[in-house]
């Protein structure tokens, strides 16, 4: 196929010697199979900020920083240089959380390097070599859904041992091959530390991934690792290895109201968000 202009630059410094097709787009990118030498890999193109339909970004991005402390103060102040720089922090955000990540012992993509706008990173495949299916796409019986329930919970713990929250986690973002799930798309990573919102993130994340395990494993549903697991972070007793049961005993205190109905409001904007990526598939 006709390569796209943003990935034209590569294909003249030699990065990249053939765009093969279109893979996906999605709400912040577009992802395209391309030729690297005798590999195949993805180049993920990151849509414009004018043209990108992700929601209540600025919520993901809080308590991002640029170490320069000029270009901190112009995001800061939403001028144009610094949205400017916005928009390359962002983009940054999902090559470093690749790299940590991977460092962490999660299963994400291998990251080759981010090109004016374009990660380079690997295709997952199958054993069959082609591309590998996302977990809508598939169905598992009650035992691999239990167990890559684990995986995927030990993979939300790790990510929160090294400060990060996927902050999008659901089928949609989470491919399937015979070593198990591999998550991916991470642009919109919440620096736990630094984010207000961390904690109804991490429920959310859970929340989905998990009703999405329980259809066929139903007895996940009275699970509550994002509890369990938020609770030994704030005591500072979180581990990689740490074995998760998915109990937590909860406080008889008085709730909350108005927290609760802010939960149930984003959980009835994130329940309209994957309906309508259903229908868009």
């Amino acid at each position: 196929m006709k390569a796209p202009k943003r990935i034209e630059p590569l294909i003249e410094d030699g990065l990249v010697d053939e765009v093969l097709r279109s893979l996906m787009s999605g709400k912040e990118a577009q992802v395209f199979l391309v030729r690297c030498g005798q590999e195949i890999r993805c180049a993920k193109v990151y849509k414009d900020v004018t043209a990108r339909s992700f929601k209540k970004s600025v919520q993901y991005q809080e308590g991002r920083q640029t170490r320069n402390s000029r270009r901190q103060r112009a995001m800061e102040k939403r001028s144009k240089f610094g949205r400017d720089e916005q928009e390359v922090v962002w983009q940054n955000a999902e090559v470093d959380a690749l790299h940590l990540l991977a460092k962490a012992g999660v299963r994400v993509p291998k990251a080759y390097g981010l090109f004016d706008g374009v990660l380079l990173m690997e295709l997952i495949t199958g054993p069959d070599g082609e591309v590998a299916p996302r977990l809508n796409d598939i169905t598992l019986s009650p035992e691999q859904a239990v167990k890559d329930h684990a995986k995927v919970m030990n993979y939300v713990l790790r990510m929160l041992c090294v400060g990060l929250i996927h902050g999008d986690l659901s089928e949609f973002n989470v491919l399937q091959n015979e070593d198990g799930p591999v998550i991916i798309d991470l642009p919109q990573v919440v620096n736990a530390a630094g984010n207000n919102h961390a904690k109804r993130m991490l429920q959310r994340d859970v929340d989905n991934i998990t009703t999405y395990y329980a259809q066929y494993a139903p007895e996940l549903t009275d699970s509550h690792y994002a509890e369990e697991i938020w609770e030994l972070h704030e005591k500072g007793e979180l581990k990689p290895d740490l074995k998760l049961t998915g109990e937590f005993t909860f406080s008889t205190k008085k709730a909350d109201v108005a927290s609760v109905l802010r939960i149930i409001d984003d959980a009835y904007e994130e329940e309209r968000e994957r309906q309508k990526r259903m229908l868009d598939q």
